[in-house]
């Protein structure tokens, strides 16, 4: 992994909110401190090599970028790729495993813990893709961050009922051909966001699930190119 001029990274110790433990999340942080926080989402991949990178490219634009372990009571330091047919079906097998309502919980403690970390300004918001995108959904109804992002989530049609607890801004980017979500429910996630002041909602029409995953299978560089662009203008835009 090279590390972009200018930008330092490590792995810090967070304790569960419940105290059953502590695991780890990976941090990239930029040179002018302070400022914001960015908790980066793994997807069923764990926190690899292009969730680095990710956060490496956050810590780009000048923001800190925490990548926490959300499978450490399944199995720690999970590091999966999707181009194998061996990775997938291990990815999957931990995803059937997983406890959202523990996962939230660990992105509570890590948006508590960089709030409070050296560098950090205060403000914390989330980004995730896939399962990622599904808890940075989530986030936006049920914490106190400042901006959720979510890429190609999961499921988002079992949670619209919860978006009017939304108080902070929700950016929701959608794959127009994706694989794992019905388009039925793509289409009732963006006819539930529509008039909402706090949620934009964005389709993609020729991208596939997982568009913007660096160096993935279905990585599309024209709509993860937008999509970052839109992502940057809603970090910018936030109060953070």
């Amino acid at each position: 992994m090279t590390k972009p001029v200018g930008v330092t990274s490590r792995y810090v110790e967070i304790f569960a909110i419940d105290g059953s433990g502590s695991f780890k999340a990976f941090v990239a942080s930029p040179s002018a401190l302070p400022t914001c926080v960015v908790v980066v989402v793994q997807e069923i991949f764990g926190v690899n090599k292009s969730l680095c990178d990710t956060a490496h490219k956050f810590a780009e634009m000048g923001l800190i970028a925490a990548a926490p372990d959300l499978f450490w009571r399944l199995e720690p330091e999970v590091d999966l790729t999707d181009q194998t047919e061996a990775e997938w079906q291990k990815a999957f097998n931990l995803m059937k495993r997983f406890d959202e309502d523990r996962g939230i919980d660990v992105l509570k403690a890590t948006v508590s813990f960089t709030r409070r970390m050296t560098g950090s300004n205060g403000k914390v918001g989330t980004v995730g893709d896939c399962l990622g995108g599904r808890l940075a959904f989530l986030m936006a109804t049920c914490s106190d961050t400042d901006v959720n992002i979510s890429y190609y989530g999961v499921k988002l049609d079992e949670l619209l009922g919860e978006l009017g607890q939304a108080t902070h801004k929700l950016l929701v980017h959608i794959a127009g051909k994706d694989e794992f979500i019905p388009q039925a429910a793509r289409n009732a996630a963006i006819a539930t966001s529509t008039g909402n002041k706090h949620i934009e909602t964005h389709i993609y029409p020729n991208a596939h699930h997982a568009f913007s995953r660096l160096n993935g299978v279905h990585f599309d560089r024209l709509s993860a190119t937008i999509a970052k662009g839109r992502t940057a203008e809603a970090l910018a835009q936030a109060p953070l």
